[in-house]
């Protein structure tokens, strides 16, 4: 039971009433014992007054203390009531009824001072019986002598009510907490009823039916923004999966192709025992080119990994992004070079930097063999970097055919490789043939993952059959203070 939720909740539930009903049970006992005393006290007063006043009348007529006390209790009329009257000393004057035991200690009748009343509780020791005294010492006229008026009651009609109260009481609330603990326990049943379903459900949801949801019964309660927070969750995770998995795929499909060549190369190179050096050392090239394109594309993926995992750890320094730019222009003039293709540097402002150097011009340098893979020969690439008031904005265009339109969406996808007319023959070609030398299509993907961990962003800002230009936003202050109130320049 204590394992269980519902279990839990019907205990507590039960405890806390438990306890609220034992503290009413008390507070209603004690008034009722209070209110049941002071009635009983004020019968016995109203009683003790007559008798005070008769006892005066009939001194006043006889002049006789103990014949005015008898006549006084003999005249009162008061069947559940006994009364004595003492004398200033203390010795009995009269009693009803008569050879009745004493009602008080003479103790307690010399406690009580000239004038007072006071109310005393007595156990008779008669069947445990306990008597309720009222005891009054008056001075009466004529002789202003002082006497001691003493008027009892039984008390036994009165606690026998108050334990059939008790009573009731006793049963009564064992009765109710037992009520609501089925009743609890019942509520806490239907009440997490809708959590049990949703658990059987996600129970059920595995990495092959990530495409399922949960139930949602009702939207605008808690079971439901629950439900609908868990469906968010998979919607997540079904997200990831698929990424992860297209991922996996691409990956594979981008390594495969040099090993593929790799071993292919080398069969063909042993399938003879004899060749020149001239076949062995184009083998060897070959083989080259496709270590270094698959250290490459590990390199990237591991790069990727580490952002990914929150791992990639920054060399942040101050340096000038200018000075970085116009390098990563000069090293992608060699490049160009092959394809004669010019890189014109428009307008490059003083851009003092915080941030790790590194990883920027790596993101300027995949920019740039960007802009020159897909750019035709004899074409021209542009390389700005601007400043206002919060942001640095380099800039990257190209002359190539542009990128279609369905395709701008998912260029910074990882292994991403949209259709691109061949800057050469004019083909419209998918995937590693489409222009000499393409990539792993990772190189978007670091460029703005590399940008967003210095506080910018890269975007596509246009492409056509004009070219591309590609723009990023850098933060002035430095790539991790910068203010996210500031307006991305358009």
């Amino acid at each position: 039971m204590f394992n269980s939720v519902r279990g839990r909740l019907t205990l507590w539930y039960v405890g806390i009433l438990t306890l609220l009903l034992l503290t009413f049970s008390a507070g209603v006992y004690t008034v009722l014992r209070r209110n049941f005393m002071e009635r009983v006290d004020g019968v016995l007063r109203s009683v003790s007054d007559v008798t005070i006043s008769s006892l005066e009348r009939e001194l006043s007529e006889t002049g006789m203390d103990e014949l005015a006390a008898r006549d006084t209790v003999k005249a009162l009329h008061a069947p559940d009531h006994t009364f004595a009257i003492f004398d200033e000393t203390g010795d009995l004057l009269a009693e009803r009824p008569m050879g009745g035991q004493t009602l008080i200690s003479q103790a307690d009748l010399r406690s009580v001072k000239a004038g007072e009343s006071r109310v005393f509780t007595v156990p008779t020791g008669d069947g445990g019986e306990v008597r309720r005294v009222v005891v009054n010492r008056v001075a009466l006229a004529p002789m202003q002598r002082q006497y001691l008026v003493v008027i009892g009651r039984s008390l036994t009609p009165l606690l026998g009510e108050l334990a059939a109260d008790r009573g009731v009481l006793f049963v009564a609330v064992p009765m109710a907490a037992l009520l609501a603990g089925i009743a609890g326990w019942f509520l806490a049943r239907k009440s997490l009823e809708p959590v049990l379903i949703m658990s059987a459900q996600a129970h059920r949801i595995g990495v092959e039916n990530l495409d399922e949801r949960i139930a949602v019964r009702n939207s605008r309660d808690e079971l439901g923004q629950l439900a609908a927070t868990f469906n968010n969750l998979l919607s997540r995770l079904a997200s990831a999966f698929q990424l992860q998995r297209r991922f996996m795929a691409d990956a594979s499909h981008e390594l495969r192709t040099p090993i593929s060549v790799i071993r292919t190369t080398a069969a063909v190179t042993l399938s003879r025992d004899h060749r020149s050096e001239p076949e062995y050392r184009n083998a060897m090239g070959i083989v080259d080119a496709q270590a270094r394109r698959l250290t490459r594309i590990v390199e990237d993926m591991l790069r990727l990994a580490r952002a990914d995992s929150g791992h990639a750890s920054l060399r942040q320094k101050h340096f000038h992004l200018d000075e970085a730019l116009l390098e990563a222009v000069q090293a992608a003039v060699v490049l160009a070079s092959e394809k004669e293709i010019r890189i014109a540097v428009e307008d490059v402002a003083e851009a003092p930097f915080y941030g790790d150097e590194d990883l920027l011009r790596q993101m300027m340098m995949n920019l740039l063999d960007n802009a020159v893979k897909y750019t035709q020969a004899r074409g021209e690439v542009r390389v700005a970097l601007t400043v206002n008031d919060a942001y640095y904005t380099i800039r990257v265009a190209d002359n190539g055919p542009g990128i279609p339109l369905e395709a701008q969406p998912h260029i910074f996808e990882r292994f991403y490789r949209a259709a691109r007319l061949d800057p050469e023959d004019g083909q419209n070609r998918l995937g590693p043939s489409a222009v000499r030398g393409a990539g792993s299509g990772l190189g978007l993907a670091i460029a703005r993952g590399i940008a967003e961990i210095h506080g910018g962003t890269l975007r596509l800002e246009r492409s056509g059959a004009s070219g591309s230009l590609f723009v990023t936003a850098l933060p002035r202050a430095s790539s991790v203070t910068a203010s996210k109130d500031e307006p991305i320049p358009a």
